[in-house]
């Protein structure tokens, strides 16, 4: 870099008027063009071209107008993409956070982060597992292999439990069966199937009606004898029993089972309800008229521990998770030394990044050091109430430091310029939540500082797809890189379709 700096330096004062007097100095050093490899389409040749400028100091008014004008910043140091020239042309995004229109997808986020909060959100073991995010690969890869053997172990254990279950209650329902044969309210001819009763799945339940969150085994016993009968009735072409065929709808024959099986004595927390031709079976707190319930035992031969087990997976089917304390923190940008093992651990596990390429110095290069002159809050509406400046935004939960958003805070937006996140919390796709926590922040800020009103996202690169997720930020602009201007996206896209 030193060797590419010019010996000129070209020393301006922001002059924006007075509300600028005591906002510092810029001071930059012209790098020239420079050319590297493409980390967007993976190009390994000189082919991503931009101008560069290494910045001693520079206020928060001369980089927002640097911002409108095409730059960025890594570090200290300034970049502008050559648009004609480099592979992949960048395009400047912003969006007017008081327009902002949330996507449904975007919405899930924010509901997902609030039922994790809310101790509702079902988790894996890993997110409480490790503690340490300094933690090594090998240690971690070890962790995890012992995690999946006892998440194996508890699932076999599980899955026994579950099958004596199914197994016991079918078994009744087929004594219940034969009762109903024998007393002449089914064929006793017809040799009629074996019951099956099996499990109901999370997903399923979340489909039913209202109240199916409770039912836990379900047979469809009733419909695979009312087949059997017809069937039966229609080789022996019995047309005078054909009113009888009638009254064996799968809804009656499972009426006549469920009223049977209401007769077995021991609840232990099971209740039966025929419904549409099913056999249900819901927890105790299912809520169903009196002559509709009907109860069942799972046996006097079931041992102690399988009635522990059994119960335990009752007390399981809404399991009441721990409340969680999710706090966002505002604070200038310094190093932090659980901030870096937190950047380590999401460089190496996320972009596959090694041990060597993750130094302490790189770190601070690129997200802690700064040419921005902090401004601090003035008591007025020219300034926000954390003032102006570059920041760290930490995400914290229980203690534990889970995401870090690296932005800037100048007079006209909120600049997004970096995240990285805990790779055990991927499953509340923390990114999106940031964004949506920042154009928040713009929104109730520009109350105490009406010039800020814009969420910059940075660049907005049409030809990487793992870039273009900053159109679904609604609506958002790009920059003109001729004019200068601001554009809708979408007007934006009907000229870039347009052009050769």
């Amino acid at each position: 870099m030193a060797g590419k700096t010019r010996k000129s330096e070209a020393s301006t004062s922001s002059s924006s008027g007075d509300n600028n007097n005591n906002r510092g100095e810029t001071v930059v050093s012209d790098c020239g063009r420079r050319k590297s490899s493409c980390g967007y389409c993976k190009s390994t040749s000189s082919t991503s071209v931009s101008h560069g400028l290494w910045a001693n100091s520079i206020t928060v008014d001369d980089y927002q107008d640097l911002l409108d004008r095409g730059w960025r910043r890594s570090g200290s140091f300034l970049y502008k993409p050559e648009m004609e020239k480099t592979c992949c042309p960048s395009y400047t995004i912003r969006l007017r956070a008081s327009d902002f229109v949330p996507s449904k997808e975007q919405q899930r986020v924010s509901k997902r982060i609030q039922r994790f909060v809310d101790g509702t959100l079902e988790v894996k073991k890993s997110v409480e597992a490790t503690k340490d995010p300094s933690i090594s690969a090998s240690a971690c890869s070890e962790a995890s292999s012992s995690g999946t053997k006892e998440s194996l172990s508890n699932k076999n254990k599980e899955k026994n439990v579950g099958d004596h279950i199914t197994n016991y209650l079918s078994e009744q329902v087929d004594n219940v069966i034969r009762t109903c044969s024998e007393s002449g309210q089914f064929p006793c001819s017809v040799q009629l199937p074996k019951a099956s009763v099996k499990k109901v799945s999370q997903a399923k339940r979340k489909l039913l009606v209202e109240g199916a969150e409770d039912l836990m085994y379900s047979s469809n016993i009733a419909f695979q004898i009312a087949a059997t009968i017809r069937q039966a009735r229609s080789i022996a072409k019995d047309a005078s029993r054909s009113a009888e065929d009638n009254s064996l709808s799968p809804k009656i024959i499972a009426e006549k089972l469920a009223a049977s099986l209401d007769q077995l004595a021991n609840t232990n927390g099971l209740a039966i309800r025929a419904c549409n031709g099913h056999i249900n079976f819901y927890t105790a707190t299912t809520q169903v008229s009196s002559n509709e319930d009907s109860h069942i035992a799972l046996g006097a031969q079931e041992s102690a521990t399988e009635r522990k087990d059994f119960s335990l997976r009752k007390s399981s089917v809404h399991p009441q998770g721990k409340r969680r304390r999710l706090e966002i923190r505002l604070k200038r940008s310094s190093f932090d030394p659980e901030e870096f093992a937190l950047y380590r651990r999401y460089q190496i596990n996320v972009h596959n990044d090694t041990l060597d390429l993750v130094s302490e110095s790189s770190y601070r290069r690129f997200l802690v050091d700064t040419p921005l002159v902090p401004v601090q809050p003035t008591g007025d509406s020219r300034v926000p109430l954390c003032g102006f400046g570059s920041f760290h935004q930490q995400y914290v939960i229980d203690g534990r430091l889970v995401a870090v958003g690296v932005i800037d805070i100048l007079p006209k937006c909120l600049s997004s310029k970096y995240l990285f996140w805990d790779p055990d919390f991927a499953f509340l796709s923390l990114g999106k939540y940031s964004a949506l926590q920042e154009i928040g922040w713009v929104k109730e800020n520009e109350v105490h500082c009406p010039s800020l009103q814009y969420y910059y996202l940075g660049y907005y690169i049409h030809s990487c797809s793992k870039m273009r997720y900053k159109a679904a930020y609604c609506p958002s602009e790009l920059l003109c890189p001729l004019r200068y201007q601001f554009c809708a996206i979408t007007k934006w896209r009907v000229i870039t379709t347009s052009c050769p």
